[in-house]
């Protein structure tokens, strides 16, 4: 795939491209166009040999819309509030599957890494393709999850008390398409199904969606720029290596998720209120609910 003075090579047959030929310090009109059709059909897209300073990079971030301030990440300077450190010297690792942020109401829309400091083996990023790994689940599967919303929490930044709503299934603002939206780090439970339904369901869901057959995965030099749809990827780096790893983010604030409309809220609560009153009358009366079931009408 080529453009005018661009040169696209995608990484895989399912997610990811990196460019060639340009110089994002000073992206013309009619090469970000260009830019950012790939990005939308590639979803991640990757740029090697940049080293742009701050200034460029929260630049470049605002070709994208407005720029998020993360709640809890320290940040490069009083100057540069929307640049995040990640520092491997300072716990700076994501070695879990996730999508940014999704624990605030508008999920940020895209985030652009710069690597700073690369360390000389190890360090990579995989992505996976969240509208392949919901296409790829079963007719019945999918027409479970529409509908479905789940809670998602800050408990990994030590705080549970900070929550958002957002449906499984989400369609793309911009391409229409619909990708599954939950992921291990953030995710809590799925609101219409018992506690243990739906622990069982999102496991099931994030080993779907972490397989290597609808990833990418990118081996950084200094100087890099990679630049994600928070909309619709997960993301890990890979924790393999032992010198310093350095790297600087900004992120776009998004829209908030929509999906379908959920459709069993009726039989949720009666489902909930069966599950509160089968342990209330199991510790009442000593029984091991692993062992006993105990017939509730509801």
């Amino acid at each position: 795939m080529t453009m005018p003075g661009l040169k696209v090579r995608p990484i895989t047959g399912s997610i990811g491209a990196e460019i060639t030929g340009v110089d994002l310090s000073k992206v013309s009109d009619a090469q970000w166009d260009s830019i950012y059709q790939a990005w939308l059909e590639n979803l991640v897209l990757f740029f090697p040999e940049q080293h742009l300073d701050a200034d460029a990079h929260v630049e470049l971030a605002r070709r994208f819309g407005d720029i998020e301030i993360h709640p809890y990440i320290a940040k490069l300077d009083e100057s540069h509030p929307e640049v995040v450190v990640l520092d491997s010297e300072n716990g700076g690792k994501a070695d879990i599957w996730h999508t940014d942020v999704t624990f605030i109401e508008t999920p940020p829309m895209a985030s652009i890494l710069r690597m700073v400091i690369c360390p000389p083996k190890g360090g990579d990023t995989l992505w996976t393709n969240q509208y392949l790994v919901y296409e790829s689940l079963s007719a019945p599967i999918r027409d479970l999850l529409e509908g479905l919303t789940a809670v998602h929490t800050a408990q990994a930044f030590g705080r549970p008390d900070t929550t958002a709503t957002h449906p499984v299934v989400r369609v793309h603002p911009e391409t229409g398409r619909k990708s599954l939206f939950v992921n291990r780090t953030f995710t809590s439970h799925l609101v219409e199904l018992r506690r243990s339904e739906s622990n069982v369901l999102l496991e099931y869901l994030y080993g779907w969606s972490e397989q290597p057959l609808y990833s990418c995965r990118y081996t950084w030099r200094e100087g890099a720029i990679g630049i994600w749809d928070n909309r619709c990827t997960q993301h890990y780096a890979v924790n393999d290596y032992t010198d310093r790893r350095l790297i600087h983010r900004v992120t776009v604030l998004g829209d908030r998720p929509t999906g379908a409309e959920t459709r069993w809220a009726a039989e949720t609560r009666a489902a909930n209120v069966a599950d509160a009153r089968l342990k209330n009358l199991s510790q009442s009366k000593g029984v091991d609910q692993r062992t006993t079931s105990v017939p509730v009408k509801v």
